[in-house]
């Protein structure tokens, strides 16, 4: 995809890149803009005058924008996220003072979907901890490692049958015994079981795949009740938003063996990981790498760029959330 420089001059557009981006998008921006880099954890009210002139920010959805930060930056008029979601940003405040939020939708699904099956592959068939021991030279002085179970018709429940549910449901259709999920409502148009209750979701499944958005709504979704609904044998995948599970709750199932696994790419407060996860051999534990490949962030960025054209230039925005 090929962008041209906006009709006025890019250095007349002040912008914020505020925490990390990803270098493709950080030389984009600063070709086009008069890019101020500010840190996530910088104070709101210290900013320096000419960064509060800034008209736009973008930022990855595990940083956000808050209250704020919008209200630091009386000129405001845009939020591009570089994530697809927003659970970081006060929606409401943004909508309040007219600021209109993007995100990058549809264009990491099959990333994330991709990586919700491997971490449901590693941790039935306990992957990582096989890989510990062959490395440890464990395997070569005799030691047996523990059979597994097999993924193949267990019964998989999706919670949350949006794109990225649809798409993990998509890849298990032909290994599963049974696709269940679980939502706010039922979807139109899947075969796949609705189950309205989530105890009763979690009792029919043997694995449940968290794939819910993120927010205040979802927060603790998945409660000590829910896991204990799933049972000794059942097990877990979040590539979802570590806020979605109680991890304390999740955190005691797991050392107590009241469930029996966890394959988790998002945490509570990253880049902080509970330390009791590390020393589980039954859990597979992964940096928040659902949309890291080259490819897709690739893909995000020129949707974050897509959305500034749009501002730019006064069209509708392509992937607008307020």
């Amino acid at each position: 995809m090929t962008y041209i420089r906006a009709m006025t001059d890019p250095a007349a557009i002040p912008i914020i890149a505020y925490g990390p981006l990803y270098p493709y998008l950080d030389e984009a921006l600063a070709w086009r803009f008069a890019v101020h880099a500010v840190a996530a954890d910088a104070d709101p009210e210290a900013l320096p005058p000419q960064v509060r002139e800034a008209r736009a920010l973008v930022s990855f959805g595990s940083v956000g924008a808050s209250a704020a930060i919008m209200d630091a930056l009386p000129k405001l008029e845009m939020i591009g996220l570089f994530s697809v979601g927003y659970d970081k940003v006060d929606v409401a405040h943004a909508r309040a003072k007219g600021i209109r939020v993007t995100n990058t939708p549809d264009v990491l699904t099959d990333d994330v979907a991709d990586l919700a099956v491997g971490l449901l592959y590693a941790t039935v068939r306990h992957i990582a901890a096989n890989d510990r021991m062959v490395r440890a030279g464990d395997w070569a002085r005799g030691v047996k490692p523990a059979l597994c179970g097999r993924v193949t018709g267990k019964r998989i429940g999706i919670l949350g049958l949006g794109r990225i549910g649809r798409a993990i449901a998509r890849r298990l259709e032909a290994v599963a015994g049974e696709i269940l999920y679980h939502s706010r409502r039922p979807v139109a148009g899947t075969a796949y079981r609705y189950v309205a209750d989530p105890l009763d979701f979690a009792r029919a499944s043997d694995v449940i795949i968290v794939a819910t958005s993120g927010g205040p709504e979802a927060r603790g979704l998945v409660d000590a009740a829910m896991l204990d609904a799933l049972g000794p044998e059942g097990m877990i995948v979040n590539i979802s938003r570590g806020s979605v599970i109680d991890e304390d709750a999740l955190v005691a199932a797991l050392a107590e063996k009241r469930i029996a696994g966890a394959g988790l790419d998002v945490f509570a407060n990253e880049p902080h990981v509970p330390e009791a996860l590390f020393s589980m051999d039954h859990v597979v534990l992964q940096p928040h790498q659902g949309s890291a490949t080259v490819e897709t962030r690739k893909a995000m960025a020129d949707l974050v760029l897509a959305n500034l054209d749009a501002w730019v230039s006064g069209r509708p925005l392509l992937t607008p959330v307020a």
